[in-house]
């Protein structure tokens, strides 16, 4: 086999881009988490969050098809609940918002997951305070282009 100077020069390339790449993936991870805790903070204002009691986030434990994953989140006198999911593309999924007049503070949907990931609520109470949790769904069948 001859090689000449085109081919050692495209094998080269080709193992520099091979050593960059999984430096790439761990840079978008970083970069995500990142964009996820500071739209956590554009939310909160700055605020603390606190975990658990007064916010309830139902989604299935396993989606058969990330396409339509139906969630449900409640949490009684918030006047704003964000949804986040931080594996998709574009991680903020919704905000619900609520007047002084609304019956229940409960909002249901179905979103889209691009893979297995927590998705997150956080509600902004009545009393300004801030509560969150997060809910762990696996994905069988890719949404946002997987």
């Amino acid at each position: 086999m001859i090689l000449d100077r085109r081919d050692v020069l495209a094998a080269g390339a080709a193992s520099a881009v091979a050593g960059i790449l999984p430096w790439a993936a761990r840079a978008q991870e970083a970069e995500a988490a990142k964009a996820v805790d500071d739209l956590i903070a554009e939310f909160t204002g700055g605020a603390e969050v606190t975990e658990g009691d007064g916010i309830t986030l139902d989604a299935p434990e396993i989606a058969e098809n990330g396409n339509t994953v139906p969630i449900s989140v409640e949490a009684e006198g918030a006047s704003e609940i964000l949804v986040l999911a931080p594996g998709n593309p574009v991680p903020p999924v919704a905000t619900f918002t609520f007047g002084e007049l609304v019956g229940k503070h409960m909002a249901s949907t179905r979103i889209r997951l691009a893979k297995t990931q927590d998705i997150t609520a956080i509600a902004k109470l009545a009393d300004g305070k801030f509560v969150r949790t997060a809910r762990n769904v696996k994905v069988t069948i890719g949404g946002c282009g997987g």
